[in-house]
């Protein structure tokens, strides 16, 4: 199980990796919000323990934007701020759970546990689309009997594709979508990624172009004849 620590607090993040790790955890650790969301949105991580009083990216402002762009990892937030109003807006904002600190460590693994039988009961489904499966749980994508290497940006692209199998997505929506405006490539870096997406398929053996070019707007999933 891989878990994301995203806090200032070096003597608690010390605490907490000792324990994690001796509990088989393997543990990341990010000190600002800005690290934390590169790190959540390229990395499938089992639980996210976050603090709230992050420099760049807060942790509220944290959550909203993981949930908007659809990441599913469960998110415990422990913070010495402990009033109702500050627990409302950050479950509202995303978050699954609120401990307020001096946090038990007893306790942070029970609520972790907790979590992650939740995510397991609502893992989310594979996708699959003609011969084409893609598995959010495990990060693998297949076709027919070929498994495809993908890069974390591949992988999130595609995805997007057959999650939308409907939608035409222009450049600037991918960007907004796969990146942090902060951190947003150009426009020919999302060609890029499909193009390179697009050999991987046709490698696999997928119909050509199942990714299509709609001249003047975008990309989406080829139609099925």
């Amino acid at each position: 199980m891989r878990v994301l620590v995203a806090d200032t607090n070096q003597a608690l993040i010390e605490k907490l990796v000792r324990y994690l790790t001796r509990h088989n955890y393997v543990v990341d650790v990010a000190n600002d919000g800005k690290t934390a969301y590169t790190w959540a949105t390229h990395l499938p991580y089992d639980v996210i323990l976050l603090n709230l009083d992050l420099p760049e990216l807060d942790g509220f402002s944290f959550c909203r934007k993981l949930r908007q762009n659809d990441i599913p990892s469960p998110i415990l937030i422990l913070s010495a701020l402990g009033g109702v109003k500050d627990k409302v807006k950050g479950l509202d904002a995303g978050a699954d759970d609120f401990v307020i600190e001096p946090i038990d460590l007893e306790e942070i693994a029970a609520r972790i546990r907790a979590l992650l039988r939740r995510a397991k009961v609502l893992a989310p489904l594979v996708l699959e689309y003609q011969n084409l499966l893609l598995n959010p749980a495990t990060c693998e994508v297949r076709y027919e009997d070929s498994f495809l290497n993908l890069t974390a940006i591949e992988f999130r692209l595609l995805q997007l594709f057959l999650k939308n199998r409907d939608r035409v997505f222009s450049n600037t929506t991918i960007l907004s979508q796969l990146w942090n405006e902060a951190d947003a490539p150009q426009e020919d870096t999302v060609r890029a990624h499909i193009k390179r997406l697009r050999k991987k398929l046709d490698e696999a053996g997928a119909p050509k172009h199942l990714i299509e070019t709609v001249y003047g707007l975008g990309y989406r999933l080829q139609k099925k004849s």
